[in-house]
C-alpha cells in the first residue's frame, strides 16, 4: 500500500529555523524507498505506507525532542500522488 504526505513545519522562537527545516528534509531523503519533493510551501513525502509513515513520525518525534517548540501541519493521502501530480 502507498502513501502521500505533505507537511510543513514551523519551528518557533528559532533563529536558525531554515537550518532546522532543510535538516528535517535531508534526513528524510537519506530514507531508501522514499521519494521526498520540495516546494516553497511544503514538503512531501511519497512512498510504502509503512516506511514513510513510521520515517515522518521519527523526525517529528526529533524535531521535538531537540527544539523548544515546533508545529506541524500534515495531510495523509492514500495512494502515490506524485503521479497523479505528474500527470496534471
Amino acid at each position: 500500500m502507498k502513501i502521500s504526505i505533505e507537511l510543513s513545519l514551523y519551528p518557533l522562537a528559532m533563529d536558525n529555523f531554515k537550518d532546522e527545516i532543510w535538516a528535517f528534509i535531508k534526513r528524510l531523503r537519506q530514507v531508501d524507498g522514499l521519494n521526498v519533493v520540495t516546494n516553497g510551501m511544503s514538503t512531501q513525502v511519497f512512498g510504502d505506507y509503512d516506511l514513510a509513515v513510521n520515517n515522518v513520525m521519527r523526525e517529528i518525534k526529533r524535531v521535538h525532542s531537540t527544539t523548544n517548540a515546533a508545529v506541524f501541519v500534515c495531510k495523509f493521502i492514500s495512494g502515490d500522488r506524485s503521479e497523479a501530480e505528474a500527470e496534471s
